[in-house]
């Protein structure tokens, strides 16, 4: 029977029949034929595997194109959230920077609330004499011989409060929060304005140094102490919680 077809009409029916074209009934004709011819028996072996290698190339072109699409469709969700998590952290340093911290802090002499009277008041009147001349360091040197000095908490605090001013209005604010701290530390022997005081200046220097964490935890510290600073802590408790 395969003499009935020349080379060419057999190979064409075999393509039909890997490609799925041939009926039942040529099917089964096709196969009588290939049985007593091994040559085109090989033929449609390898028509077939070419077959199959295309159709896995196929579907593997396929599959990377959804991986590619999945790829950019996920990339393209990232930068969107991207964008908007920046937009945001843009927004809050925005309204950050829209409220500065105090640049300097006006040095004058401090008396307490209850009208008691320091240990030495004309050191403090001296030192700051001495700064707003352009001496600093030497009240600075002022103060701190004294403060070494120093037994009652009382008076530790009040010097180190205005120690504190002095290295605030050099720019040395991680100094500041040192005497400011201690300040904090004497609170069972300050009144409420000095550490009052303390609080506000200290959030303002950690405001300078760009922690604006432990900015905003000193100034709502004088917030709560519900006294002269409360009103414009609260305005930069605003500023710092957006």
């Amino acid at each position: 029977m395969i003499e009935s077809y020349n080379e060419k009409q057999l190979e064409e029916k075999i393509d039909k029949y890997v490609n799925g074209q041939l009926s039942p009934r040529e099917t089964d004709e096709l196969w009588a034929e290939l049985i007593q011819d091994g040559y085109h028996l090989d033929y449609m072996k390898s028509v077939a595997n070419v077959k199959a290698v295309i159709q896995r190339k196929k579907k593997e072109r396929q599959q990377q194109k959804r991986r590619k699409q999945w790829f950019y469709a996920a990339a393209a969700a990232i930068i969107f959230l991207v964008g908007i998590v920046g937009y945001m952290n843009l927004y809050n340093q925005d309204n950050a920077r829209s409220l500065q911290p105090i640049s300097s802090i006006e040095l004058d002499y401090y008396r307490s609330t209850d009208g008691s009277v320091t240990e030495d008041p004309k050191i403090i009147r001296n030192a700051i004499q001495l700064a707003n001349t352009g001496a600093v360091e030497e009240a600075i040197n002022l103060l701190n011989n004294e403060l070494q000095q120093a037994s009652k908490p009382a008076w530790i605090a009040e010097l180190s409060l205005n120690l504190g001013s002095l290295y605030y209005n050099e720019g040395d604010y991680k100094e500041s929060v040192n005497h400011y701290q201690r300040v904090v530390e004497h609170k069972k022997n300050v009144d409420v304005l000095m550490l009052e005081k303390a609080y506000w200046y200290m959030g303002n220097a950690y405001f300078h140094m760009d922690k604006l964490v432990k900015a905003r935890i000193h100034i709502e510290k004088a917030y709560d102490l519900n006294g002269a600073y409360r009103r414009v802590s609260k305005s930069y408790l605003d500023a710092l919680s957006d």
